[in-house]
């Protein structure tokens, strides 16, 4: 996290939220200072955040005058507003179609299978642990065949698909989805952690079921 003064970027998470992750771990790659906000549960049912996204949802990201909810719409904005490469999101048809299928696997799939069952074993939220274990153990073996023989998701660079998928992922064990029959999503893995800049996802502290 930056600590630079008077940075013109705020971003709203919490630390075990894999969606915050996605914006923070991006904004350290692009090296970009920026001023971070716990937003527990509390805050987040305030009314100065509420009138920041009345979804009262994390992350948001402020940025000057943009305020802007929804991991995956600020990984697509912060590409487009900072990357002068051009290749984090790149424009190409056939490239920008592959990154566009991952952010819509990180969305869907990851969101309801390793996220989900994440939650319900941390936090015992709603949900069905079986129907979340099943999408989970789908879409896991799905990434599996997808990077053997290839370094990431979307082209031969990492991309925000990459960093999109990355966090759900690396912590799907804290749900109790194994990575064990997984190798090349484990050595994608390691090749994302291993982006100049990038933080890691925590792991939580937070006491898991036998």
């Amino acid at each position: 996290m930056s600590n630079s003064a008077e940075p013109t970027i705020t971003l709203y998470g919490t630390p075990l939220s894999g969606h915050a992750h996605r914006v923070e771990a991006f904004l350290n790659i692009l090296g970009l200072p920026y001023r971070y906000v716990e937003a527990d549960a509390g805050i987040r049912k305030s009314d100065d955040f509420l009138a920041l996204n009345p979804l009262g949802q994390i992350p948001v990201l402020v940025d000057g005058d943009l305020v802007l909810p929804d991991s995956i719409a600020i990984l697509v904005y912060l590409a487009d507003r900072y990357d002068d490469s051009g290749l984090w999101n790149p424009k190409a048809p056939e490239e920008a179609a592959q990154v566009q299928r991952w952010l819509s696997v990180a969305a869907g799939d990851l969101r309801f299978g390793p996220a989900l069952a994440r939650i319900l074993t941390l936090w015992r939220g709603n949900g069905s642990w079986a129907d979340a274990q099943r999408i989970a153990e789908r879409v896991l073996r799905f990434m599996d065949g997808h990077l053997t023989g290839r370094d990431w998701l979307a082209t031969e660079r990492p991309t925000i698909a990459d960093i999109a998928c990355y966090a759900y992922v690396a912590r799907a064990p804290e749900g109790r989805i194994p990575l064990a029959l997984y190798p090349a999503v484990r050595s994608w893995l390691e090749r994302v952690e291993a982006i100049p800049s990038l933080t890691p996802m925590p792991r939580s502290a937070i006491p898991q079921p036998a």
